[in-house]
């Protein structure tokens, strides 16, 4: 099967921007910092984006350009003979299906609250209508259902058309227009009377606040908006020419996630602030808070629907940007056309995704955690706590390990062509430190999750000695 390749160069940092860019920073990152104290989780977040999410994410992208393969086939090519790293390429693909699984709905409320506010629905209502109109939404399984579907099929129509008419050009357009609504927002907040607080809330880091929750929890954040540990970034490495260095252009992806993670938070808190709404409630935060703003601002109805538009389009770059990964795992595997693996992908991604559209109505009765969780928690749970972090510690031992790819091989396809390099002297770091921080991150974040209400296996450690 002929490699498929992006158009530009363009193309591929606005396509794996895209694939970064998504629910993890306009829907999770603003709910998380509100969660997490503000200030406080902004500055870790940041920190874990530099040490962590970076290096991983120019290993992906090597990984991807050196392979010339889908996550599926990595490590096929690249590990020795008689090694079995090639298992992490099956847990990749079932990572990317378990991340669509709940990604997918997520996408159809951007869409569904979209569609409300330009017919109009959303605004000249009571505040107690529009707080409800979340839970409405959730309590409709054809509702969840139904858009649910909507985002799946549009997503594999658009990569049916391939991967520079398709991917890449849709992609791009819709980056452009997503960075130019969020600032037109951003702006519009800067003018609301609770600006000021809610820019210290978020901005200002009480450095009291900072515990190992708060570590952990922008730790998976850093990987999930960026995508890293299950092969999202390694698919576009493999699109691409060896023009340019790996660490100049990851550094550009890491700067426009950033950029619209904390664009969405200069949206969102000042508006949270003037309306007093709680800022620590929680995945409704955007839905309920930002529905109750608009509703009681000018032009509400067209504000509320540019708002929704770009979350939307956010959404959608991920999910482009994915099922194209799951597609190209599938491909790879079975030789499917292009068409052909559209369709089974489609029809297998809609079919895993109606359990969370239904868990919050036909399947509430499922708890699998606290009160209160569901289907989405415990997805979003594997991924983020599991499936990311060791994916992405798998990725840093393959790429630093003699007895993986080895950290000469990484290096040198890293710092092929023009532009920023990856200096040497990192390979201590990259090898000893950056595993045994994940390591340790990781461990920390499983003793102290919340399993039931009152109940995590450290405080269960504690309880016995």
């Amino acid at each position: 099967m002929e490699r498929e390749k992006l158009g530009s160069r363009l193309g591929f940092i606005l396509l794996s921007a895209g694939c970064a860019i998504g629910c993890g920073n306009v829907w999770k990152f603003p709910w998380m910092a509100g969660q997490y104290g503000g200030g406080a989780f902004v500055l870790i977040y940041l920190i874990c984006l530099l040490i962590l999410g970076l290096p991983v994410m120019v290993m992906e992208f090597s990984l991807g350009r050196a392979s010339q393969a889908s996550p599926i086939g990595i490590h096929h090519k690249l590990q020795k003979p008689g090694q079995k790293w090639h298992w992490h390429g099956k847990m990749a693909l079932a990572a990317n299906f378990l991340l669509m699984m709940f990604y997918t709905s997520v996408t159809g409320w951007m869409l569904y609250y979209f569609i409300k506010f330009l017919k109009g629905d959303m605004t000249s209502i009571s505040d107690k209508v529009s707080a409800a109109q979340f839970a409405n939404m959730l309590g409709n399984p054809w509702i969840m259902v139904g858009f649910m579907a909507i985002i799946v099929v549009l997503g594999f129509l658009i990569l049916s058309f391939g991967l520079q008419k398709g991917v890449e050009s849709v992609t791009k357009y819709m980056m452009i227009a997503l960075l130019g609504l969020m600032i037109i927002l951003a702006i519009n907040s800067f003018t609301l009377d609770g600006a000021k607080s809610g820019l210290e809330f978020y901005l200002k880091p009480d450095l009291s606040k900072i515990n190992g929750s708060v570590i952990v929890g922008a730790m998976n954040q850093a990987f999930f908006t960026l995508s890293l540990g299950i092969g999202s970034m390694a698919i576009f490495g493999s699109y691409i020419g060896k023009e340019r260095s790996l660490m100049g252009e990851s550094l550009h992806i890491l700067g426009l996630d950033t950029f619209v993670a904390l664009m969405a938070g200069l949206i969102i808190f000042p508006a949270c602030f003037t309306y007093d709404i709680e800022v620590g409630a929680g995945p409704g935060l955007l839905f309920q808070s930002m529905a109750l703003v608009f509703n009681n601002m000018s032009g509400g109805r067209w504000w509320g629907s540019l708002f929704f538009l770009f979350m939307f389009f956010a959404a959608m770059s991920t999910i482009i940007a994915v099922f194209e990964n799951i597609l190209a795992m599938v491909r790879e595997i079975t030789g499917l056309s292009r068409i052909k693996g559209c369709i089974i992908c489609g029809l297998a991604v809609l079919v895993l995704s109606v359990p969370c559209a239904l868990g919050f109505n036909v399947l509430s009765g499922f708890v699998p955690f606290a009160s209160g969780s569901g289907v989405l928690d415990l997805e979003d749970f594997l991924v983020s706590n599991c499936c990311l972090p060791i994916g992405s510690l798998l990725y840093v031992i393959f790429c630093v390990s003699k007895k993986g790819w080895g950290f000469d091989n990484f290096l040198k396809e890293a710092n092929t062509g023009k532009g920023l390099k990856m200096p040497r002297w990192l390979k201590p770091y990259l090898t000893y430190v950056l595993p045994l921080i994940v390591i340790a991150l990781f461990i920390i974040g499983i003793l102290n999750f919340k399993f039931a209400d009152d109940f995590t296996i450290w405080g269960w450690i504690k309880s016995v000695l």
